[in-house]
């Protein structure tokens, strides 16, 4: 009996190891991977040499991913759960609740200002998923707390009563559309503009007082 209760244990170490291992690549090669695109861009980065900057083989890679592609969604993916992350910190450090909504809003706008989201997220990532994938992945990331957004400020009367899901397109559409302008923008006053516009934008949108 004692001997079962060994080889088991022995057993949960080793496939415990193992998935520790496996994640631990994982998470190599997308850091590495992340580090080479926003440097040199997704065209320009080969297989060989994000396995060389992760220090594994190319069949770990493929264990883990089954292209390039792959890869640079998974890289895509991490930036944007951390642009959505960067958005909520700015909305919870207000107490107001139309602060809150137009902090994140702005925060979003100058995400693109961030190396990384703007050379993967705006400029890589339409070219090379595809746009529809792209916005799809953008649905997941942030389009759903905008409608949540939303849909708290209509509650508490401080935007007109209507439907959220033709609004919360408008605004995305909106704010996503002028992230991607910013990224190819070599002015540094568009961003200033655009934060103004933006402000111009929602103040138009909200209940009279």
């Amino acid at each position: 009996m004692a001997y079962h209760r060994y080889v088991n244990e022995r057993s949960v170490k080793v496939n415990g190891g193992r998935a520790r291992q496996k994640e631990q690549t994982r998470r190599t090669l997308i850091r590495e991977s992340r580090r080479l695109f926003a440097t040199a861009g997704y065209g320009a980065v080969s297989l060989s040499e994000v396995v060389r900057a992760a220090g594994v083989t190319k069949g770990a890679l493929y264990h883990h991913f089954d292209g390039k592609t792959a890869l640079f969604r998974a890289v895509l993916e991490e930036v944007q759960q951390q642009v959505a992350e960067a958005v909520a910190a700015a909305a919870e450090a207000q107490d107001d609740p139309w602060a809150r909504f137009t902090a994140g809003c702005q925060a979003f706008l100058t995400s693109g200002t961030d190396p990384d989201v703007r050379q993967i997220m705006l400029l890589d990532g339409p070219a090379v998923l595809g746009w529809n994938e792209w916005r799809a992945l953008d649905e997941a990331a942030s389009a759903r707390h905008l409608a949540e957004e939303l849909t708290a400020l209509i509650e508490e009367g401080l935007l007109p009563p209507q439907p959220v899901a033709p609004l919360t397109r408008l605004l995305s559409g909106a704010m996503n559309e002028a992230a991607l302008w910013l990224a190819e923008s070599t002015n540094p006053e568009d961003l200033t503009d655009a934060r103004a516009a933006l402000s111009r934008l929602l103040e138009a949108l909200r209940s009279p007082q």
